[in-house]
């Protein structure tokens, strides 16, 4: 692998509470790669480290081959940063926002590189609008494009997309897939799993540990499970039933429920005739691969049982 991140044994604490344990792993030159967790994961930690903001208390972060401790100058010069409370003025105009974040990265002659990042997120028509006058996802894409004014090598976005609406998320992934074809390694974090199918690899985080990492398609085969999918009335009970009557793990969404089993084929039966006998009307199922939410869920449940062993050997 071309490496242009590489992060070793990394840790960070806060006080008591310890937001990354011993993280370790590397990300490629021209990859689009996500950290995918939920809040307190340690995500926002970890790329804060990364852009040079925050020092870890153990561990090596190099980017660029290029010591983050030594040399953290050289690599935000390099770097472009997208937080999660991106700071633009809400009283400039979007033109006056990206000459601002030029000025600052000390970038000369910025007037095409800015038209072109406007067209690029679409953004031109909205050029002399104040920006707390833009839509949530029109804020995002203009914070974007201050943060690229500089030409990166490498951006990186703390959970770009929460709080988007879908249609302006669509178009976001949509730049920033191209601007991984231009050649820009894209590292990024999330806490929705179907963003996270987007990536080329992904890391699952939970309470500051890795907990898989591959591409999305390898991550869902690591458990060796099939997911049978129930669509039921009434859902909540047809979950209790199915949780307390058998050893299986059940996921409820809505109105469907997820079935995560060995063999499909053999507990399928065994299934319908339990909801059966509880008067629960099965809508419709289907025998489906697990997504990235089963499989998230199952890592998780497995590393809450080996806390409690470990603690429990203790």
């Amino acid at each position: 692998m071309n490496e242009i991140i590489k992060i070793e044994n990394l840790k960070r604490s806060y006080g008591e509470i310890t937001a990354v344990n011993g993280v370790s792993y590397s990300v490629a030159k021209g990859e689009m790669f996500g950290l995918v967790g939920p809040d307190g994961a340690g995500k926002t930690t970890t790329i804060r480290i990364l852009c040079g903001l925050i020092s870890p208390d153990y561990g090596t972060v190099s980017v660029f081959n290029l010591d983050i401790s030594k040399h953290k100058k050289k690599i935000q010069d390099r770097i472009g940063y997208l937080s999660q409370k991106f700071s633009l003025y809400g009283d400039l105009s979007v033109d006056e926002n990206i000459e601002f974040f030029a000025d600052i990265n000390g970038v000369e002659n910025y007037e095409k590189r800015r038209d072109e990042l406007l067209d690029f997120t679409r953004l031109t028509p909205f050029r002399n609008r104040p920006a707390e006058k833009l839509s949530g996802g029109m804020k995002q894409k203009l914070a974007l494009a201050c943060s690229l004014i500089h030409k990166p090598k490498i951006i990186f976005l703390d959970e770009p997309t929460t709080g988007v609406d879908p249609v302006s998320r669509r178009d976001f992934w949509k730049i920033l897939s191209d601007l991984q074809r231009e050649g820009i390694t894209i590292f990024m974090t999330t806490p929705y799993l179907d963003e996270a199918e987007r990536c080329n690899r992904i890391a699952l985080m939970n309470k500051g540990k890795i907990i898989s990492i591959d591409t999305p398609q390898k991550v869902k085969e690591s458990i060796k499970s099939q997911n049978i999918e129930l669509v039921v009335t009434p859902a909540r009970q047809a979950y209790k039933v199915i949780r307390d009557k058998l050893n299986v793990e059940v996921q409820l969404f809505g109105d469907r429920i997820n079935v995560l089993v060995e063999n499909a084929e053999k507990q399928l039966t065994a299934i319908l005739n339990l909801l059966s006998s509880e008067k629960i009307t099965v809508g419709d199922y289907r025998i489906i691969s697990p997504s990235l939410e089963n499989v998230f869920i199952q890592l998780v449940k497995q590393q809450s049982q080996d806390r409690t062993e470990l603690a429990e050997d203790k």
